[in-house]
């Protein structure tokens, strides 16, 4: 999924360019705090900001000086093949310059920022420099068949050697010609010859159906076999286009995955419109989808109106396919997407603590849902996103709203803090997939969706890392809060753990009307440990008012304790300790121990 980038503002002297380039790019612009007046965004310091967006795959136009957004950025660098754009753009607009990402779309941004200005597209790439174009970039609605071959032929061709290009393909026509020694280009819809390097007009679309749990084999067998009798390359096809009962098919979904291609749906609806321009209606096929063909008319509705079909449906036992041919390349792409729900933890709160995962699949997402604080913490990666904030207490509702949202085709972040599968919508999530709609569950729609989940700093990791190592030996995790889980069964669940000597991290350990079960948990462990046993209560880590506090287990007071505190009791074994900067909370797991073993045995 493509990802609007976003124009950064640094002073007032280049906030009037920032907002022509935006409104070129149809990207926000983010100000930094007190320079500039208008901005969809503000940020304090433009070192960290860029940072934190360059970090969740966000393409930057930075309105200054190249060396700013370098030296933000250049910590990060480390696979040019997955960084995103980088451009920097003078504050006068006279000059653009591609930082980073050229072959991945900076220079196409350069270009259109430049046209938009007046101004010089600063593109210093080898290729496009001699060349005018770049080899491993093609134009939309083109596909390169053979990638591995792009780099050789373009060293050879900015080396002197000529092309000898076959097939119809404007924008390589400006390529010099060559004799003998000539680098080999082809434009053709045709499987790649080998040592040519070939480029793929996608000028087709692959409509697919096939039966419910279809072998995945069964319909890659039958796919590869009409593209090969066809004549047609894989990278030919636009897409792989179905019906959306078909979303979440595995063999549907694995077979676009394994061509690398887009997975477009329709409804039955529109696939029935096409029912003029097939070659096979069937009335059976009506009865079970409503709509007379799935295959053909899939391939149909994503080549468009003028597109005719190349290859009639071809059947297996359990699916079909059929290839629709368009008159030119095929830029836009119809049909809805599968939706996707990405269940993101975002950590305790700072932006360092926040995984690259979540924060690609934040800067992905089309929606943001979550619990409105938890949305404030995203700082940058949530500005010019829609956002559907919920009050504490709507997890149900906010679950279900994220997969019914994802089900319209959408991409959705749900938001949590922590990791989301730890005492947050995680589970949930799942929960609702799960239960039938007698019970309460989703529609079929959302139950067809994606559901990717991205780990999190948990606040117990937070706060064991901020303590030292409390959590070296066995440890274990208890919600305290009684909203969900009877008090006797966690009041069973303290006793067990503080039998088995666990280290506890206590969450929820008190709300307004629940004052007694932090103290229970108290009086419950002391039977077990001793009364100097540490306890550490972490509150509102990773933000600006974390606070730290060590407490004798015997001393533990619920007052100075409140929702956002994690409280974790040491085990018996377990150690507070004044070392360098200030006390430190372990938990040895019996190193001294096995050494003075080893040790022993080794005199023996």
């Amino acid at each position: 999924m493509a990802v609007t980038p976003v124009v950064v503002a640094l002073s007032r002297s280049g906030e009037a360019v920032a907002h022509r380039v935006a409104e070129a790019l149809g990207a926000p612009v983010h100000g930094r705090a007190g320079r500039v007046d208008r901005a969809e965004t503000v940020f304090p310091n433009a070192l960290d900001h860029v940072t934190e967006l360059f970090a969740s795959g966000t393409p930057v136009v930075g309105i200054c000086a190249s060396g700013i957004l370098i030296r933000a950025v250049a910590p990060l660098l480390a696979d040019k093949t997955a960084e995103p754009p980088v451009v920097s753009v003078s504050e006068d607009g006279a000059v653009v310059v591609p930082l980073l990402g050229g072959h991945r779309g900076a220079n196409r941004l350069a270009r259109q920022i430049a046209d938009a200005l007046g101004g010089v597209p600063a593109v210093t790439t080898a290729g496009d420099v001699s060349l005018g174009l770049s080899l491993d970039e093609p134009p939309e609605g083109w596909r390169l068949g053979t990638p591995e071959l792009a780099r050789e032929a373009m060293a050879r061709l900015l080396g002197g050697a000529g092309a000898a290009l076959r097939g119809e393909a404007a924008w390589l026509r400006g390529l010099p010609e060559g004799g003998d020694g000539a680098v080999r280009i082809e434009a053709t819809v045709r499987p790649p010859e080998p040592g040519v390097l070939t480029y793929h007009p996608q000028l087709y679309t692959l409509g697919v159906g096939c039966a419910r749990n279809c072998p995945e084999e069964e319909l890659r067998a039958l796919v590869s076999a009409t593209l090969v009798e066809a004549g047609i390359a894989a990278g030919a096809l636009r897409g792989v286009y179905s019906l959306d009962l078909k979303a979440d098919e595995p063999a549907v979904t694995a077979l676009a995955r394994g061509l690398g291609l887009p997975l477009r749906l329709f409804a039955a609806a529109e696939l029935e419109a096409e029912t003029p321009r097939l070659a096979t209606p069937s009335e059976v096929v009506f009865a079970e989808v409503g709509c007379h063909g799935v295959a053909e008319a899939a391939a149909l509705a994503g080549a468009g109106a003028a597109a005719r079909l190349q290859v009639a449906k071809r059947k297996s036992a359990n699916a079909t396919c059929a290839i629709a041919v368009a008159p030119e390349p095929i830029a836009e792409m119809r049909g809805r997407p599968r939706g996707r729900l990405a269940i993101v933890g975002i950590g305790p709160g700072q932006a360092t603590w926040r995984t690259p995962e979540a924060s690609r699949l934040i800067a992905e997402a089309d929606d943001l849902v979550g619990y409105g604080l938890y949305l404030d913490l995203l700082g940058p990666l949530a500005a010019g996103k829609p956002r559907h904030d919920f009050p504490l207490g709507g997890e149900e509702a906010r679950c279900r709203f994220a997969l019914e949202h994802a089900a319209e085709g959408r991409s959705v972040a749900l938001v949590c803090s922590g990791d989301a599968g730890t005492y947050a919508m995680g589970a949930l999530v799942f929960e609702l997939l799960d239960r039938g709609a007698e019970a309460g569950g989703v529609s079929d729609a959302a139950r067809r969706v994606e559901v990717v989940s991205a780990p999190g700093v948990s606040a117990l990791q937070a706060a064991a890392a901020r303590a030292g190592a409390p959590l070296g030996h066995d440890f274990c995790a208890i919600s305290l809060s009684d909203l969900l889980t009877p008090r006797e069964d966690i009041l069973r669940r303290v006793r067990a753990a503080a039998e088995g000597d666990f280290v506890i991290a206590f969450y929820n350990p008190v709300s307004r009307r629940r004052r007694d079960l932090l103290a229970l948990a108290r009086d419950i462990l002391l039977q077990h440990r001793p009364a100097d046993c540490p306890v550490l209560l972490a509150a509102s880590l990773g933000r600006p008012e974390e606070a730290l506090a060590y407490r004798r287990l015997d001393a533990l007071s619920v007052d100075e304790v409140d929702m956002l505190t994690v409280v974790v009791v040491g085990s018996s074994q377990s150690r507070l300790a004044a070392l360098g900067e200030g006390p430190r909370m372990y938990t040895p797991r019996g190193y001294a121990r096995k050494i003075d073993g080893d040790l022993s045995e080794g005199g023996a």
